[in-house]
């Protein structure tokens, strides 16, 4: 029947090597759940009377382009929107392109653990406005602030491989490895130490040891150039990072800064990297500057066993000037009459995925017309009026262009797998075809006969192109350039280096004594940003730390624990000052007294049978913080109280049994 039953690595790919995450191999289910929207669908009826009807490819069409036709027509033309999750290839130009020919700049990107924050920070430090790449099998001591890089940060896959090579793979040498985190990750689980520092302090961390190295001349040469002069106090040695102030803001202890100043420097090559939860603060982009400005003081940019860019074809230092969707909500809510008249999603739930004074499903309800090329419904789609299922990533052409775990530009391309089977279209066809009836048509993307016309034409204007590189593209997975035995350093322009003043103290929503704990969401192997809460093999995977598994709970420090008289299994409310959440309660010795962590993903209202009903979410009760600089959302900014509920709830884990916690509603 030519049907996909396995998925696995292309072991020929510069990034994976062949190897594939947890999420990706369950993603076949995609493909095969029970759930799938299998043709178009048409809301009828108001409010609670509303339901979907299906319809007709034919009719489906005819309704969109009638719908961009008398857009254009309006003469409002910037009355079109586009959101969706973050991509990085030929679907983002098509969208891109499409957006222009309507001449609006309304396409944003919607993902609640964006790099935005690390991106901003690159492009002022070293002029690349891309996430890092680490060569991990080089160095001899890495020192990570936050980043859960084995488990669910940047590129976990390539960060294993050259992890294993770190550690194992050259004879006499194992690199030490420092994780700097207040929630024990996999990741930190993994290194030689783990250090707890307070939630937000990790630049001022950073800078501490930077002050310990240029106090005491550990490191001959320039000292950091631009990128560090980007710091308050850079030029004076940065006095307000002494040892005792840096431990009396970070809580860890001025030896322990002293020695770690001087094995990151002994231990050449040495690289730091931040990411996660240190760069969703409001000042997440000083943090990311600070790590950034390290490792430009002990020369590890651009060097073997240091930080390294993955070259791009075509690469940008420039911010892309969108709205955010939060500044989109307020901009609707704000006015009278909706500015948006048609709204496009495409794979973004920012309903289920923002904090709830963002008003976003207040904001979908007052647009006319939305069009979701979705293929499930969740809390977001089911706001839409059309649904114009996509295909599964196994039924269509797809593509990606990586931007960090390889040394050489990568182009990743993938003919579909196996027919469709449903009555579902591939959405940049769908896009295409609208391109071409528009009336006038958009003479941009109405060119291309269809997606597979987009990519062969993308690859042919490489600069590397020859007559079979669409064929040997087809044939390897993709086009990638031969790997770079000795990176060098790219130069950075002058402009890029924009000074930021010092923040040493993160800003947190809810006053301490109310709210005495920090609420860290973290996401997980299985779920990420809850994306893949559907899938029931990611629901059956027990948590690499814990081991629950079909659930939510809050990890939580022992010794608070039985401060407030709780026990493993315990139903917990956890409260902000926008909502409250109930969790059983996990108790972990890796989690700081004064931290309590949700898994992020479960919680979800509508998202299929396997997801709907299921845990919490604790996004529903953050702040509607944001960092600084870009914008993002600061999910690790809020502070919460903790309080045990005479209700009881089931812990499932796989390494323990089920916690027998029946609620008596249950019995």
């Amino acid at each position: 029947m030519g049907l996909a039953r396995k998925l696995e690595g292309n072991p020929l790919h510069p990034v994976s090597r062949g190897k594939l995450c947890a999420r990706g191999q369950a993603s076949i289910q995609l493909t095969y759940h029970p759930d799938r929207i299998r043709q178009p669908l048409r809301k009828t009826g108001d409010g609670n009377n509303a339901s979907f009807q299906p319809i007709s490819w034919e009719d489906a069409t005819a309704e969109f382009v009638g719908k961009l036709d008398q857009l254009i027509a309006s003469k409002r033309r910037d009355g079109m929107a586009f959101v969706m999750r973050p991509l990085l290839g030929q679907r983002d130009a098509l969208i891109a392109d499409l957006m222009k020919g309507f001449g609006s700049r309304r396409a944003m990107t919607f993902e609640v653990f964006d790099d935005e924050v690390l991106r901003e920070a690159n492009a002022r430090s070293f002029g690349h406005r891309q996430l890092p790449t680490f060569d991990l099998a080089q160095s001899r001591y890495v020192l990570s602030f936050g980043a859960d890089f084995l488990g669910t940060w940047n590129s976990p896959v390539a960060h294993s491989v050259a992890y294993g090579d770190m550690r194992q793979g050259r004879p006499g040498v194992r690199a030490k490895f420092v994780q700097i985190e207040p929630r024990m990750s996999q990741t930190g689980a993994n290194a030689d130490e783990w250090i707890p520092a307070k939630p937000g302090t990790e630049g001022a961390l950073a800078l501490g040891i930077a002050h310990i190295i240029i106090r005491d001349r550990l490191r001959a040469g320039p000292e950091a150039g631009a990128a560090g002069l980007q710091i308050e106090g850079w030029e004076k040695g940065l006095p307000a990072y002494a040892p005792d102030s840096v431990q009396r803001i970070t809580g860890v202890p001025a030896t322990r800064i002293e020695a770690l100043a001087r094995e990151f420097v002994t231990h050449a090559p040495a690289v730091g990297i931040i990411g996660g939860a240190p760069l969703a603060h409001t000042h997440g982009t000083f943090q990311a500057l600070a790590v950034n400005a390290l490792n430009a003081l002990v020369g590890s940019v651009g060097k073997p066993g240091g930080i390294l860019f993955t070259p791009q074809q075509n690469s940008s230092t420039e911010a892309h000037r969108t709205p955010r969707i939060h500044q989109l909500a307020s901009e609707i809510l704000d006015t009278a009459t909706s500015p948006i008249d048609i709204l496009l999603l495409y794979d973004a739930n920012p309903v289920y995925g923002a904090p709830p004074a963002w008003r976003i499903r207040e904001a979908l309800e007052k647009i006319p017309y939305i069009v979701s090329f979705g293929g499930f419904i969740d809390e977001t789609s089911i706001h839409a009026d059309l649904i114009l299922p996509d295909h599964s990533f196994l039924e269509s052409w797809v593509d990606h262009v990586p931007e960090s775990g390889a040394s050489q530009t990568t182009m990743s391309v993938a003919a579909p797998a196996m027919r469709p089977l449903h009555q579902t279209r591939s959405m940049p066809d769908v896009l295409l075809e609208a391109a071409r009836r528009t009336s006038p048509p958009m003479s941009a993307l109405a060119r291309f006969r269809d997606y597979e016309h987009v990519l062969e034409s993308a690859v042919g204007a490489l600069p590397q192109a020859t007559a079979e590189i669409w064929q040997t593209t087809q044939e390897q997975g993709g086009w990638w350039t031969p790997p770079q035995s000795d990176p060098q350093s790219q130069p950075v322009p002058s402009r890029s280096f924009v000074k930021v003043s010092a923040q040493p103290e993160a800003q947190f929503d809810g006053e301490p004594g109310t709210y005495p704990f920090h609420l860290l969401p973290f996401p997980t192997q299985a779920f990420y940003d809850g994306s893949t809460a559907h899938l029931p093999w990611l629901q059956e995977l027990p948590d690499v730390i814990s081991t629950a598994m079909w659930s939510s709970w809050a990890e939580i420090n022992p010794r608070t624990a039985a401060t407030l008289g709780i026990v493993q299994g315990d139903l917990l409310e956890i409260a902000s000052e926008h909502g409250a959440i109930r969790v059983p309660a996990l108790l972990s010795p890796g989690i700081a007294p004064d931290v309590v962590a949700v898994p992020a993903g479960q919680g979800h209202q509508t998202f299929t049978r396997y997801a709907s009903g299921r845990g919490a979410n604790p996004i529903a009760v953050l702040a509607p913080l944001t960092d600084a600089v870009t914008g993002s959302l600061a999910w690790a900014a809020t502070r919460v109280r903790v309080s045990k509920v005479d209700s009881k709830s089931d812990l499932i884990l796989f390494a323990g049994g089920m916690r027998e916690h029946e609620d008596a509603e249950h019995r």
